[in-house]
């Protein structure tokens, strides 16, 4: 990369409704684990999308005691979750001072939970009986904080939110931390609950979600017959290091952070640039950040919704972005499995990258049926596929035009 620094992952954990570690998850995406079900939580008798990829098995009380979790909101549970695997992974002992390590683990959404019930108080029982603790459950930079808290880091602490792209452009960000000398090991993330009823008629009502009843076709990315994305949720926590400290160490590196693009469409406050122009551009950024040639990539990670307009605008700026050589690229979309995870999405699917450069073996975008000519490439569609990759690349696209790209290499 041109600045000198490089940046490796030395730990990583995942709440996800695949599974609840990194291990459990990765194999569910190969062996077809449908983490796609009719929503349990709420009555959906009214809602445009009855199906969700909910967290299942997850017990904070594993982490913390009933109290102390009560004063956070559910998406802080879940990055709490998936950053103790990645810290304990990591196991970065005590050598490194505090200041040293930061946190930028982000939400795209933050705490809709505790707004939608404390609303819901203050509108039956008036605003006196709102919680005092409503504003520092709610607001989106809690789950960095509370981390820190947690684990007494004191290097760089913030959030960003950038709709569906947060989750990347956390780790992308994280890793100019380092770069740049204000940290030598970042936790970085996104992490998400939005499986409630607000979200889901939110997202209904502007018709972004499938209709689709059946869990095993509802979310078909690329494939002709997809009619809007399944909602998700869950947390997916990545420590991130210079190489050079990683290597005093003597610490396991996982792959290599080796570059990352962001760019904006400045089209639409929902819709992607027709041409892709804009994720394309996002793509190139990576590249030659991590001074590579688009010949480099052996691996997409598509975003790959399963929305009509992201799925084929999406091939669009692939072919933009590598040209000819986009139809010898393997690209896959997890999605189909994990429903969309929003903020937290960008984070997972760069495990689910890591994972592939690791085991030489690729995801399979499931539930695929029907070509559709607008999208032609190769989707690697229903079953894995062993192949020998160097170098993975992630693709996150967000409402308000927000692209974010990271490639990842083997190490």
């Amino acid at each position: 990369m041109s600045n000198a620094k490089r940046i490796v992952v030395t730990g990583a954990g995942v709440i996800s409704p695949v599974g609840n570690t990194v291990e459990d998850a990765w194999q569910g995406l190969l062996e077809g684990r449908n983490g796609i079900a009719p929503i349990t939580r709420f009555d959906t008798t009214d809602a445009r999308c009855h199906l969700a990829g909910q967290v299942r098995d997850f017990n904070i009380e594993d982490f913390l005691d009933a109290k102390a979790a009560s004063r956070l909101d559910p998406y802080c549970h879940f990055a709490i979750g998936a950053a103790e695997q990645a810290l304990k992974q990591a196991d970065l002992g005590e050598e490194t001072p505090p200041e040293r390590i930061g946190v930028l683990v982000s939400s795209g959404i933050g705490g809709i939970t505790t707004t939608c019930q404390q609303n819901s108080i203050m509108e039956s029982k008036g605003m006196g009986r709102v919680s005092p603790l409503c504003v520092p459950m709610l607001i989106s930079n809690m789950a960095s904080g509370y981390l820190a808290i947690r684990h007494n880091l004191r290097g760089p602490n913030f959030a960003l939110v950038s709709a569906c792209a947060t989750g990347l452009h956390s780790l992308g960000e994280a890793s100019w931390v380092i770069r740049r000398g204000d940290a030598d090991v970042m936790l970085a993330g996104g992490t998400e609950t939005g499986v409630v009823p607000l979200g889901i008629a939110g997202f209904g009502s502007m018709r972004a979600l499938s209709a689709n009843p059946d869990p095993e076709t509802a979310s078909r990315p690329f494939d002709k017959n997809r009619d809007g994305f399944v909602p998700a949720e869950g947390a997916a926590v990545l420590v991130l290091e210079s190489e050079e400290h990683a290597r005093q160490r003597g610490a396991t590196i996982l792959g290599e952070l080796a570059g990352y693009g962001a760019t904006c469409d400045a089209y639409h406050i929902t819709a992607p640039r027709p041409d892709g122009s804009g994720a394309a551009a996002a793509i190139a950024m990576a590249l030659r950040h991590a001074e590579l040639n688009p010949q480099d990539i052996g691996y997409v990670n598509a975003h790959g919704t399963s929305t009509p307009m992201n799925d084929s605008v999406e091939t669009t700026a692939l072919k933009l972005a590598f040209g000819e050589y986009a139809r010898q690229l393997a690209i896959s979309s997890v999605k189909a499995l994990t429903g969309h995870m929003l903020g937290a999405a960008g984070a997972f699917e760069s495990i689910a990258c890591l994972q592939a450069l690791r085991t030489g073996v690729l995801p399979p975008t499931a539930h695929y049926q029907t070509p559709d000519p607008e999208c032609d490439l190769d989707y690697v569609p229903n079953i894995p596929r062993e192949a020998k990759v160097d170098c993975a690349l992630n693709l996150s696209m967000g409402f308000g035009g927000h692209n974010a790209a990271v490639v990842f290499r083997k190490y």
